[in-house]
């Protein structure tokens, strides 16, 4: 085939902008290869991020797009998901088989951060990726019973030393719940949290995961700062509500990560509109469009806005939560896509810090 025709099947491929990585996939440099023999066509992308729920659409529009080509006889068009390593500040041996690190983090509690950080854990496993949860709230874990592990549960030991993280849901988990009795309370100064924080990541056979959600406790303490300057984070995703009081909290939760070079990757505000389920009565019981604002101020992403329901809390407080015990509801729909930004995000960063991959053309 000639020059122009090549190009114009580039042009083709370049017609469909992808949502989250906000270009086309040949800009994004997704193209890894198309082979061109005669009149057939043949192209491989691959995305550098979990997308399992889309790729096969993905698939099917690029494929008309190219087949549309004058000249063009046949075409293939192949898409696959990858998910890709971001650059993240030192290195730690024990977590070597754990491509990215994701903090989900708050300036003040009650705001929803864990439910946040175990509906993205699942939707992230969900659209084909490995996926691990640690509970880094070591005074008060949840992440056994929002994960519906019963009451008792231990982590098995590995060679004497490393713990082997229990899974549910197809997600692996590690939580200090697991390792005291849970009528417990862990009375412990900084140091001794910050330690067990350590001991928790570095103990654990992580069982090669693309993505480690880590449930921050709220604020920004001896917890926060460990895990900053401590640990190989990606980047971190703020949860707050639209209220005044916790956008002030969520806004110090963003400034600690800036000062340590942890990208934010985006805002998910909680609670931002209530539904009567009687009346069908809509309000803004927390205030209006306070995690906008603040995405806004701080130029990142305004990942998800969630509503106040029960349905979460109910189906979260039975250890299914709402990615699992709904997955084809709305909300659940809110969260994979919420899950599919995050993983753009690193997929970025990703391509920044590393060559762009080589593209392979024959003509025969």
């Amino acid at each position: 085939m000639t020059e122009l025709s090549r190009f114009s099947i580039e042009k083709a491929l370049a017609q469909y902008q992808d949502p989250y990585l906000k270009t086309d996939l040949i800009t994004a440099g997704c193209l890894l290869e198309l082979r061109i023999t005669g009149t057939d066509v043949y192209a491989e992308l691959v995305l550098g991020y979990a997308a399992g729920g889309i790729k096969g659409g993905i698939e099917q529009m690029l494929q008309v797009a190219v087949q549309n080509v004058e000249g063009v006889g046949s075409a293939r068009v192949k898409v696959r998901c990858e998910v890709l390593a971001a650059p993240a500040q030192g290195t730690i041996e024990a977590l070597g088989n754990v491509k990215n690190i994701i903090a989900v983090a708050s300036g003040k509690g009650g705001v929803g951060k864990s439910t946040t950080a175990v509906n993205l854990a699942l939707a992230l496993s969900r659209e084909g990726a490995r996926v691990g949860v640690l509970d880094a709230d070591i005074y008060g874990p949840s992440m056994g019973l929002m994960l519906g592990l019963p009451e008792g549960t231990r982590p098995e030991v590995k060679d004497k030393k490393f713990f082997v993280a229990p899974r549910a849901h197809g997600v692996q988990v590690m939580s200090m719940a697991f390792l005291v009795d849970d009528n417990t309370p862990v009375v412990w100064r900084g140091p001794m949290v910050s330690g067990a924080l350590m001991q928790l990541l570095s103990q654990t056979a992580w069982d090669d995961l693309d993505y480690l959600v880590v449930d921050m406790p709220p604020g920004t303490g001896d917890i926060q700062l460990t895990l900053a300057q401590k640990v190989p984070v990606t980047g971190a995703v703020i949860v707050t509500t639209p209220q005044d009081l916790a956008l002030l909290d969520a806004r110090k939760g963003i400034e600690m990560f800036a000062k340590v070079n942890i990208p934010v990757l985006g805002v998910v505000e909680n609670m931002a509109i209530h539904i009567c389920s009687n009346c069908g009565h809509a309000e803004h019981l927390f205030g209006e469009g306070g995690g906008e604002r603040l995405a806004t101020d701080y130029g990142v992403d305004l990942l998800a806005s969630m509503p106040l329901s029960m349905m979460i809390r109910e189906q979260t407080d039975a250890g299914t939560p709402t990615v699992i015990a709904e997955p084809e509801c709305q909300i659940s729909m809110v969260y994979q896509d919420m899950a599919r930004h995050v993983g753009a995000r690193i997929a970025e960063r990703a391509r920044l810090g590393s060559a762009m991959p080589d593209i392979s053309i024959s003509d025969d």
